[in-house]
């Protein structure tokens, strides 16, 4: 220690001790700052928290998914009604069998080569649900036949004899298919694909507007609890300062001890309180993390504007607004048109139905294929054939019943989400008008409050008051401003349920872009 004394004192030795000060201080400051990197707070509000949710959320990845997966059938169904094209080739075909000839009463060896390939160009019709064919094969084949004849020349011996053929052959053929007396399968299961698209469209924007009032719900109560503990120090503040207050004419002799004490239990409580205040944010600020899909050891705060204006709202405007656009009432009317098909597809059941076939076309055959174009054969077919059903123990009937029950179902559940709609914006309505004497209550609440405040606290510097009827009224005024938080908070959570179940942005008066929903993807 006394060498250590002797340096500092010397000039050297000072000059060492300061570069280790500095070089310390420099330590700290970096430590400092890195801290303050790897810990930066993220600061975010709604908006940033709703594009978060959207990426992350589970409901809605599971829409996009079912979405995406119904746009790509409705490609591939799309895709179905344009021209088949399809190639069928043998390149080689070797058989050999014997066989007895019954008119001839001999066995026959036949040997037969072959090659051939046929492309096929298929249409389907959507008016009609025809399907035009047009086809062409070209084959190639050696048949070798190998039989035994009585030789004329030498009664009672046989004569092998061999019968070989070579030829090119090809025939082209143009084909209509029609079905008759039945329903359009084709068109209908068009149809079913795009009801099927439709729907998880609708479920995908409603699936976005409920996740918009979760993560509203969530947002909006952390940052009424960040409020809430802003109070709650402001509170602590006040405390301290009235603490200070009896502490110093306790020390002059001019306020008894026991207001003192009486203060202390006042700090501490105060002090609690923004403990609390702190856990509770701290819980709220997890919860979101959770709901967002975001790192639980991130560190985010939330800022938001809820000191808003007035909107005004016409019930009567909002219903029809409501009718013209929930998306649930269009979910409901794809029931319908989905029953509707059923009962359509139930009426076939068993059904009389017919087909007719058309077909033309020329076939060409010849040894040499440079010659098989030269004479060619016209071939015509014209057939129709009916399916007769001659009784099926009443299945068809009572598939039609059960389908026509399913499409009265359907509407009946129209009409009673129409009445869900309608009863769920006058509540809403209703809640937002009764929210609005709220806030102007507890703002005037506030005002009294911390004017009430105001003149106690100088009675309490004069000594007309002791802490604990100070402590009463400064509770009072912290109650009123989370009071007033509260509603102001509910009202915004009012608007977007409004906003949701009218499908109208009465902020911004103007329609949600539920279309937007599309270029999202």
């Amino acid at each position: 220690g006394k060498n250590k004394k002797q340096s500092i004192n010397c000039p050297v030795g000072t000059l060492v001790y300061e570069r280790h000060n500095m070089r310390s201080s420099l330590i700290i400051i970096f430590s400092i700052l890195l801290h303050n990197l790897l810990h930066a707070q993220e600061i975010i509000n709604f908006e940033d928290a709703m594009s978060i949710a959207l990426e992350n959320s589970p409901n809605i990845r599971q829409a996009r998914l079912s979405l995406e997966r119904n746009q790509e059938l409705l490609n591939a169904q799309e895709a179905a009604l344009n021209s088949r094209f399809s190639l069928n080739i043998e390149p080689f075909s070797f058989s050999k069998d014997r066989t007895f000839n019954a008119e001839l009463s001999r066995f026959n060896t036949v040997e037969r080569k072959s090659a051939g390939g046929t492309f096929i160009i298929a249409q389907p019709i959507l008016l009609t649900d025809a399907t035009l064919s047009l086809s062409n094969s070209f084959n190639w084949f050696d048949s070798r036949n190998k039989f035994s004849t009585p030789d004329p020349a030498n009664p009672g011996e046989f004569v092998t004899n061999i019968q070989r053929t070579k030829s090119f052959n090809n025939r082209f053929t143009i084909s209509l298919d029609q079905p008759l007396f039945t329903y359009n399968r084709t068109k209908l299961a068009l149809e079913n694909v795009k009801a099927d698209l439709d729907y998880s469209y609708l479920n995908y924007v409603i699936n976005e507007l409920q996740l918009e009032q979760q993560v509203a719900n969530f947002f909006y109560r952390t940052y009424q609890n960040k409020l809430a503990l802003q109070v709650a120090r402001e509170d602590l503040s006040n405390t301290k300062q009235s603490y200070k207050i009896i502490e110093n004419k306790v020390n002059a002799g001019l306020a008894a001890k026991e207001e003192l004490f009486q203060a202390e239990l006042n700090l501490l409580t105060s002090r609690s309180s923004v403990q609390n205040g702190e856990v509770t944010l701290q819980n709220s600020l997890d919860d979101l993390k959770q709901l967002l899909g975001i790192d639980l050891d991130k560190n985010i705060s939330v800022v938001a504007e809820i000191n808003q204006h007035k909107i005004k709202i016409s019930i009567e405007r909002a219903i029809k607004l409501g009718l013209a656009n929930r998306m649930e009432l269009r979910q409901r009317n794809l029931d319908i048109r989905s029953s509707k098909a059923g009962l359509v597809q139930a009426g076939a059941t068993n059904e009389f139905q017919g087909n007719l076939r058309l077909s033309y076309g020329f076939t060409g055959n010849d040894e040499s294929v440079d010659k098989i174009f030269n004479n060619q054969d016209e071939s015509q077919d014209i057939s129709i054939s009916f399916n007769v059903p001659i009784y099926d123990w009443g299945e068809q009937e009572s598939r039609e019943k059960a389908a026509q029950i399913s499409v009265r179902t359907s509407e009946y559940n129209l009409e009673d989400e129409k009445i869900n709609i309608i009863i769920g914006l006058r509540k809403s309505y209703r809640s937002i008008q009764n929210q609005v004497l709220q806030i102007d209550l507890a703002r005037q609440n506030v005002k009294i409050a911390r004017q009430t405040y105001d003149i106690n606290l100088e009675r309490y510097k004069n000594g007309d008051l002791t802490s604990m009827d100070l402590n009463l009224f400064q509770n009072q005024l912290s109650t009123k401003k989370n009071t007033l938080v509260e509603a102001q908070i509910n009202y915004k959570l009012l608007l977007l349920d409004m906003k949701v179940q009218a499908l109208w942005d009465f902020e911004k008066d103007r329609a949600v872009d539920v279309k937007a929903v599309r270029k999202k993807r």
